[in-house]
């Protein structure tokens, strides 16, 4: 009896573990868009980067541990637009887009709007071994990385990062999984 109680509860933490990494994911995301608020940039930026580990080996422990769900797939996306769509856009917005107004502002949100799309239309899509359009973890990625470039590149170059990633993010371009 008492084995057969610890043998379920070890499944049941086993086929929990993804998604409390992938729930690590958006914790970190929530956590970076707070610092951003608050103009702790370069603690926002580490925090993003962070997120990206956990997003990474979310889907690993899933595959380990044979716990794959559509939960988890939801899971996931929804934590993912909060700290590769989200956070990098406020990121980027805080560190230099804010200095264009309104056209700065547009950009931030259409980003963040584009990385909605693109992993709405993946958790729809067949899985065939490869994105459609470029996810939202590299781009995301990618927009947190500039950052670092602020001080030496033109605030126009951000501006432009943002809407060329917004098109990568749903244009119809295949990429294979990694």
């Amino acid at each position: 009896m008492f084995l057969d109680v610890l043998d379920h509860t070890i499944k049941k933490l086993k086929s929990q573990t993804a998604n409390i990494i992938t729930l690590s994911n958006l914790s970190l995301g929530g956590f970076a868009i707070i610092a951003g608020i608050n103009g702790e940039l370069n603690l926002s930026l580490l925090l993003i980067f962070l997120a990206a580990l956990a997003d990474r080996f979310d889907g690993m422990v899933a595959r380990k541990f044979n716990c794959e769900s559509e939960l988890g797939k939801q899971l996931d996306s929804m934590c993912d637009i909060i700290s590769f769509g989200v956070a990098p856009a406020l990121l980027i917005y805080q560190g230099i887009l804010h200095e264009f107004g309104a056209p700065g502002t547009f950009f931030t949100v259409f980003y963040i709007g584009c990385g909605a799309f693109r992993l709405a239309k993946f958790n729809i899509s067949e899985n065939n071994g490869y994105f459609t359009g470029l996810p939202i973890t590299a781009a995301g990625c990618l927009a947190t990385l500039s950052f670092l470039a602020i001080p030496y590149w033109h605030p126009v170059f951000f501006l432009s990062l943002m809407i060329i990633l917004s098109f990568l993010m749903v244009s119809p371009f295949k990429l294979k999984k990694v």
